[in-house]
C-alpha cells in the first residue's frame, strides 16, 4: 500500500524506503488502493492476496537491486 499510494500520487519513488512497522491509511483506503491496481474489475479475496503476494516479491526484489542502491541508482534514474 505505500508504494502503489504513492504511486497514485505521482511521487518520486526512487526516494521512497518501505517500513514495515510505518502503518499508512484506513482498511478502507488499502483495500480500494488494492483493488484499482489489482487489474480485475471486480476481485475476489484469493486474487487480491495473490497480487499483494506477487507484488510484495517484486518490490523486496527491487529495494535489495544493487541497480536501486542509492549510490548507483543515480546512474539509473527511475530503473
Amino acid at each position: 500500500y505505500q508504494y502503489l499510494s504513492r504511486y497514485k500520487q505521482k511521487e518520486n519513488l526512487d526516494q521512497f524506503t518501505f517500513l514495515p512497522e510505518r502503518i499508512e491509511g484506513k482498511e478502507r483506503e488499502c483495500l480500494a488502493c488494492l483493488m484499482e491496481f489489482c487489474g480485475r474489475k471486480d476481485p475476489s479475496w484469493t486474487e487480491i492476496s495473490n497480487f499483494t503476494h506477487f507484488l510484495n516479491f517484486q518490490l523486496s526484489k527491487c529495494e535489495n537491486s544493487v541497480f536501486c542502491h542509492p549510490v548507483v541508482g543515480r546512474e539509473f534514474h527511475g530503473f
